[in-house]
């Protein structure tokens, strides 16, 4: 059932089905329900297509769950005959159906892999572990392991080791990595593994009083170096695995493992075999007979003769002529039977001998008396169950394993080296060296760079000779950000660890454009700084020096993924910079704050596997509940949280979601045992993802957290943001939400800022209904900020700033404007509250002419939003009218291309629909190419118009001279600034031609800020710096010639 959740979700991904059922060739499928599962299965299979099998697999284990009992016979009954009311599903399930197709191959497939205790999952070949397939993991994994296969194949892509001419699943099983059987006992990494390089103990083995006063290494060591074995051939060569098989020779399962452990060995001649006795008593003068003719053969005949005479004392049909004394007819050609016969009878040297054996298993390997081992290369295998088998495919994935890990390098190189060893002496060599390679395994691997010379192609930094120095090679294109991220990087990691620095210029053969348009600095220090009385230095800072004059630059910080940082104090408009503009001798600066660190998570409801959309967590303290909160969106069930170092209660918000909701399980979270509550701890500045498992409660299995009925206490992330910026409802307020006209806008730049203020008082003039106005905080600048509560207070408004990181996992835009632009639009569904029920977006550079409430009331058809068309009245603009041909033209079908100056959400239909959701998901698959959404906060909507509509909004809503004539202004309830491609006219000039209000706006706005620079209400409240504001060095960051 968890696989039908990726198969209805059109996952990339195959699911196949093997059936471990009863394989008797007669079974009767009304005695057994897993054969009758299967035949019933067949039949719809071959009647209706393996589709509806699976969704008729599905509901009959639907069926049982709900029922709360296993699968019966009654289940599949039942499913089947309303599926198929005229069949009878006796003669589907008979003996003699013709609808019991690879049962039989399902039970042998399964023993032949190896696979442990079912249900097993593998994916492309690589089982998945007892957790991941658990209800709460299993999607989760999937997912994991999807995004970690697909790098590889893009490599393997890229590199023309795949192409479309080739099978897929038949190159995944070329890997070198691929074993033909899957045994968990052997692929486990969490393994005992065997020192064997310590110096030997001097006593000898059959010296077993001695030997057990060793320490575990040294029995190893000694064992090690006294070991006898057997080989394919007695020819001397180098093998690259060594395995000790632990086993009571008297007892019929260990005879049989030591039987297929040569059996395998005489398919490789690259595997040596020896014997670790462990009887299931301590070892006595005249007992364990198996075990001493093993021993005996392996001290005194050659490898072959010794083989051949095992290999028949090990078989089950000859213990009688043991046990009744007739050894003898046992021998083979070719033994030295007096040399054997003597070995025989020394009791005392095969006691001690075979005591040692047994002491070093029970104090070493920590296997008990009797139980079966086995060692490769000094890992250790076991000890196996009574009733496992270990047959000569799990030896033969042993020797492939081993082989892998370290055995068949080592061996190379060992060989390569033409030691002048005698007899055994390589092959224990690479023994003990795999061995302790296999001990001291690394998850990262390691690949030496070679080149032919480095004269002309590398750049290279020496350290201090005189101390030790480790050598670094990086190889760079240098026009691209990853060089100029790790060029800093490199020189810190320089001063840090003293290295021989190296670098090689890899770059590509022709550009069409400079791909670097930024100038960046890596934030980064070596050591802590301190100043001359010993205190901290002021902290770390990125300096641009001999930058142009006059290019227009732009200010961004990229801080680490889980950082919330802002701009606290700067004079200067960082979105437009041009250093002419300046005072000669002036710098300019800006000082940032991590105001917050992010606390991300995935929810997911644990009946229905699906994220609940709409769900409100809060983060607080035991003093105070809720300081944040946030709504779960359905693309991952993701959601985040802003706190600061300190331990933190997660808790869902009071309201419908605590009414309809409680959570049931929690990971990556630092609650204590048996603690109620979900504790999570702020204590790194790396990410902090938690996962957690919710489930409605049992009176609200029928409850959507999206219906009509709202959510109580309103508030959102944004509440604990109002205490500190002066907007937003105060505490009591009990302003019905209904009768607010939400206004959602953002702005970067002073000039922007600038144009922002107009908009909310061309707003406020024209409205008697209260205003609400939500502003982007990431990008407002200190002023701005400290103004906006003064503005508030006078013209009597409420506003909050609202903030959201770019979720890791969304592809990332590297403009700032782009950024602007995408938060325009993704994330509506979670920027505001459930309380707010409709939000208006209003750009910056617009003035309004009417009452906003209108629009607000707009009746929207069913829409979740409504858009107004882009102007067609300005006939000589027709030349830049891109929506009228080519791939708009004919995506559209008819329908208008909209402007995104101005939209109306319907905030619970957008959620209802998931159309954030939906418009997420289509960012994501167009944003990877640079040629799409080039307006991507009008070109994403536009796009998706068949699948979430726009209404269109009457064209007097937007009048903007670029595009509509003149006659149609007198009735425009919006003016927008647009730019003119043709003109190119500049904003201010502009705003001044066109909108006779505008300049009394603007000057009602400056006489504000007056009054609080005379009166210094805010000592950081004052006008923008006017070097700065001169409309001939200001233009939106979108149209920037640099930044930095």
């Amino acid at each position: 059932m968890l696989a039908d959740l990726f198969y209805r979700n059109q996952a990339p991904v195959r699911i196949g089905l093997v059936f471990v059922v009863n394989d008797e060739k007669d079974v009767e499928g009304q005695d057994d329900v897993g054969v009758a599962l299967i035949r019933a299965y067949n039949f719809i299979q071959q009647d209706q297509g393996s589709d509806k099998a699976f969704l008729w697999l599905n509901s009959v284990y639907g069926l049982a769950r709900n029922k709360d009992s296993l699968l019966d016979m009654d289940h599949i009954k039942e499913k089947f005959r309303r599926k198929y009311p005229g069949d009878d599903i006796a003669d589907v399930i008979a003996a003699d159906t013709d609808y019991d197709d690879k049962r039989r191959a399902g039970k042998q497939f399964y023993q032949r892999t190896g696979l442990g205790p079912l249900p097993q999952v593998l994916m492309n070949g690589v089982p998945f572990t007892e957790e991941e397939i658990s209800p709460d993991n299993f999607e989760e994994s999937v997912v994991s392991k999807i995004l970690g296969i697909t790098p590889e194949l893009q490599r393997a892509v890229y590199m023309g080791e795949l192409t479309n001419s080739m099978n897929l699943l038949e190159w995944l099983m070329d890997r070198p990595n691929v074993m033909p059987r899957l045994n968990p006992r052997v692929l486990s990494t969490k393994k005992k593994t065997l020192d064997l390089t310590t110096q030997p103990g001097i006593a000898p083995l059959a010296d077993s009083a001695a030997f057990s006063r060793l320490s575990s290494n040294q029995m190893a060591a000694t064992l090690a170096n006294g070991m006898k074995y057997l080989t394919k051939k007695d020819e001397v060569v180098t093998r690259a695995v060594t395995m000790w098989v632990v086993c009571d020779m008297e007892a019929a399962e260990g005879r049989q493992l030591l039987y297929d452990a040569i059996k395998h060995m005489k398919s490789s001649n690259t595997v040596r075999i020896g014997v670790l006795h462990n009887p299931t008593s301590a070892p006595q003068d005249g007992a364990q007979t198996f075990a001493r003719a093993v021993q005996a053969a392996l001290d005194t005949q050659t490898m072959t003769l010794a083989k051949n005479f095992i290999t028949k004392l090990a078989k089950e049909e000859n213990i009688p002529l043991v046990e009744g004394g007739k050894l003898a007819d046992l021998y083979v050609n070719g033994m030295d039977t007096t040399k054997f016969e003597a070995a025989l009878k020394d009791q005392k040297k095969l006691t001690g001998l075979l005591t040692s054996h047994w002491t070093f298993v029970k104090n070493t390997l920590k296997v008990r008396p009797g139980q079966r081992a086995v060692v490769a290369n000094g890992m250790v295998v076991g000890p196996l169950d009574s009733s496992e088998t270990f047959d000569p495919n799990d030896f033969g994935l042993l020797e492939k394993f081993v082989k892998s890990l370290a055995a068949d390098n080592v061996a190379q190189k060992i060989k390569d080296m033409e030691l002048n060893l005698k007899n055994d002496g390589l092959n224990d060599l690479v023994m003990k060296a795999s061995g302790l390679l296999i001990a001291n395994q690394r998850s990262d691997s390691r690949r030496e760079v070679t080149y032919s010379s480095d004269q002309h192609s590398a750049v290279k930094i020496p350290g201090d000779p005189n101390e030790a120095a480790f050598d670094i090679l990086a190889v760079v294109d240098p026009t691209t950000r990853d060089a100029q991220r790790l060029a800093p990087i490199l020189m810190v990691l320089q001063q840090a660890v003293n290295a021989n620095l190296k670098v090689f210029m890899n770059s590509r053969e022709k550009l069409s454009e400079m791909p670097l348009k930024s100038f960046y600095r890596y934030v980064l220090e070596a050591e802590v700084g301190f100043m001359v009385n010993t205190s901290f230095s002021p902290g770390p800072s990125a300096k641009f020096v001999d930058m142009p004059d006059s290019t227009l630059f732009t200010l961004n910080m990229k801080p680490p993924e889980s950082w919330l940082i802002e701009s606290v104090r700067t004079p200067y408009d960082l979105d437009n910079i041009r250093l002419e503009d300046v005072v000669p001798g002036t710098t300019i600066n800006a000082e940032y704050e991590l105001e917050y660190l992010l606390l991300e998570g995935h929810c997911y409801d644990a009946m229905s596997g699906q994220p609940p959309r709409g769900l409100q967590f809060t983060l607080g303290t035991h003093n105070t509940p809720v300081m944040v909160d946030t709504i779960v969106m359905a693309n991952l069930g993701y959601f985040q949280l802003k706190a600061n170092p300190g331990a933190w209660l997660l808790r869902m918000r009071a309201g419908r979601s605590e009414e309809i909701y409680q959570i049931t399980n929690h990971d990556g979270t630092d609650t204590p045992a048996g603690s109620d509550d979900v504790t999570v701890i702020m204590d790194s500045f790396k990410s902090k993802i938690i996962k957690i498992k919710v489930n409605k409660r049992p009176d609200k299995l029928q409850e959507d957290l999206l219906s009509d009925e709202g959510e109580s206490g309103g508030g959102g992330i944004w509440d604990s943001i109002s205490s500190f910026t002066g907007g937003g409802k105060k505490s009591g307020d009990d302003t019905d939400e209904e009768d607010v006209i939400n206004i959602f806008s953002v702005a970067s730049g002073h000039l922007y800022e600038r144009l922002l203020r107009i908009m909310m008082l061309s707003v406020l003039k024209h409205t008697k209904t209260p205003v609400k106005f939500w502003f982007l905080k990431n990008y407002l600048s200190p002023a701005v900020k400290d103004f906006l509560p003064h503005m508030a207070k006078e013209y009597g408004f409420d506003y909050e700033l609202v903030q959201y990181k770019w979720p890791r996992w969304l592809h990332q835009q590297t403009e700032k404007q782009r950024i602007i632009w995408g938060y325009k639009i993704l994330f509506l569904d979670v920027l505001f509250p459930l309380s707010v029920k409709k939000i208006i977006f209003v750009d910056a550079d617009q003035i309004v002419r009417t009452d906003i409430k209108e629009l607000r009331d707009l009746d929207l058809g069913g829409a979740p939003y409504g858009y107004t068309p882009f102007c067609d009245s300005r006939r000589e603009m027709n030349g830049f009218r891109f929506w009228k041909s080519g791939y708009w033209a004919s995506h559209l079908g008819g329908r208008k291309y909209h402007i995104s100056a101005l939209y109306v959400v319907d905030l619970k239909k957008f959620r209802r629909i998931a159309a954030g959701d939906r418009l997420r998901g289509q960012y994501q698959g167009l944003s990877q190419d640079p040629n799409s959404l080039s307006n991507l906060d009008q070109d994403l909507p536009n796009n998706m118009i068949h699948q979430v509509a726009i209404k269109s909004l009457p064209q007097e809503w937007l009048w903007c001279e670029t595009w509509c004539d003149d006659a149609s202004k007198r009735t425009a309830k919006t003016i927008d600034l647009c730019n003119n491609p043709l003109t190119k006219e500049p904003k201010l000039e502009a705003a001044v031609r066109i909108v006779p209000e505008w300049t009394d706006y603007d000057n009602e706005i400056k006489t504000l800020q007056q009054r609080l620079t005379n009166g210094e209400t805010s000592a950081s409240t004052q006008p923008e710096e006017e070097t700065l504001q001169q409309e001939g060095s200001q233009r939106h960051s979108h149209d920037h010639d640099g930044e930095l």
